[in-house]
C-alpha cells in the first residue's frame, strides 16, 4: 500500500555501531559538561567546602559568599567595565576594518588584490614578535592607554579572508554595476546594499572578535600599567595564578583569606562567562549560516 511507511531494518553491526558511537558522545558529553558544571557549583559553595575538596557535581552548604565578595571588591568590578568598553568598541572597530579591507578583496575589478592578499596572509606564517610590536607600539604612544588593546589587534587575518569568501560569493559583480547605472555611489552601495546583505558574515566577525577581545589578556599585560585599565581578565589571572590578594576584599566574612580567593575565582569565572553565553543564543542562527558560506564556498 502506498500509505503504508515502510520501516528500513536496522542489521546487528549497524546497531551495535550505533550504540558505540552513542556511548562515544555521552563520555564525550560528560568529559565537556563536568567541568562546567563543578565550576558553577562551586561558586555556590561555602569557603570551606571550596578549599576542603568536598564540592563534586552539587553545591555543598549553599551561599553567595564568593559573588558578594566578587561584586564588593572596586578592583574587579572596574575589570568588568573595562572588559565590557574593551569588548565592546574593539569589535566594531575590528568588523569595521574587517569589511573595510575584505569587501574591496572581493571584487574583480580592484588592482592588485592578489599582491595584497598574499601580503596578509604572509603575516599569518610571519611576524615581527613580541619586542618589535612593543617598540612599534611605544613609538605611536599607545603604552598605557585604552588604545594599547583596541589598535595594534585590531584585523585578523582569518577573518579577512573569510569575509573576503563571503562577499565574493554572496555579493555578485553584476549587483554593483546594476547599482552604478543607477547613479549609487561606492559608500552608498556598500552601506545600503552590501551590509543589508551581509548580516550573517557580520554576526560571525562580532562574536568572533568580541570572544578574543573578551578573553585577552596578555596585551593588557604588555601594555598596561595603571589599574584602572586593568580588564577583568587582569584581575582573574591574579587571583588564579598568583594567588595574590586584592584590595576591598571582605575576608573579614571568614577566617581564611585563601579559602575566599578559592571560592572567588570559580564566581569570578561564571560572572565573567556571563556575557558571551547571553550574546550566544542571539548570534547563533547567523553565525552557523556565516561560517558555511564563509569558510566553505569559494
Amino acid at each position: 500500500m502506498a500509505g503504508v511507511k515502510q520501516k528500513i531494518r536496522e542489521s546487528y553491526g549497524d546497531r551495535i555501531f550505533l550504540v558505540c558511537i552513542y556511548v562515544f558522545l555521552a563520555i564525550i558529553l560528560a568529559v565537556t559538561l563536568y567541568p562546567l558544571i563543578f565550576i558553577v557549583s562551586s561558586s555556590f559553595s561555602s569557603p570551606s567546602a571550596v578549599s576542603g575538596g568536598r564540592v563534586w557535581l552539587w553545591p555543598v552548604e549553599a551561599t553567595l559568599i564568593g559573588y558578594k565578595s566578587a561584586l564588593q571588591n572596586s578592583q574587579i568590578v572596574t575589570g568588568y567595565a573595562n572588559s565590557i568598553f574593551y569588548t565592546a568598541f574593539g569589535t566594531l572597530i575590528s568588523v569595521a576594518l574587517t569589511t573595510m579591507i575584505a569587501y574591496p578583496l572581493s571584487r574583480k575589478t580592484f588592482f592588485g588584490r592578489s599582491g595584497l592578499m598574499m601580503f596578509i596572509v604572509f603575516t599569518m606564517l610571519f611576524s615581527g614578535g613580541l619586542i618589535p610590536t612593543y617598540l612599534v607600539v611605544k613609538a605611536v604612544g599607545l603604552i598605557d592607554t585604552r588604545w594599547a588593546l583596541l589598535l595594534p589587534n585590531a584585523i585578523w587575518v582569518w577573518q579577512v579572508i573569510i569575509a573576503r569568501t563571503f562577499f565574493s560569493t554572496s555579493i555578485p559583480d553584476e549587483l554593483a554595476e546594476a547599482s552604478e547605472m543607477d547613479g549609487c555611489s561606492d559608500l552608498r552601495f556598500i552601506w545600503n546594499v552590501v551590509l543589508s546583505l551581509s548580516k550573517p558574515i557580520l554576526a560571525v566577525l562580532a562574536l568572533m572578535y568580541a570572544v578574543g577581545q573578551w578573553n585577552a589578556y596578555f596585551d593588557a599585560l604588555i601594555y598596561l600599567k595603571t589599574n584602572d585599565l586593568f580588564p577583568l581578565q587582569l584581575f582573574l589571572r591574579s587571583i588564579l595564578i598568583q594567588n595574590a590578594n586584592s584590595g576591598g576584599l571582605n575576608a573579614g566574612q571568614i577566617a581564611d583569606t585563601q579559602q575566599l580567593l578559592a571560592l572567588m575565582k570559580y564566581s569570578i569565572i561564571v560572572v565573567s562567562s556571563l556575557p558571551v553565553l547571553i550574546v550566544y543564543p542571539f548570534v547563533q542562527r547567523y553565525f552557523v549560516q556565516g561560517m558555511l558560506i564563509g569558510s566553505v564556498k569559494g
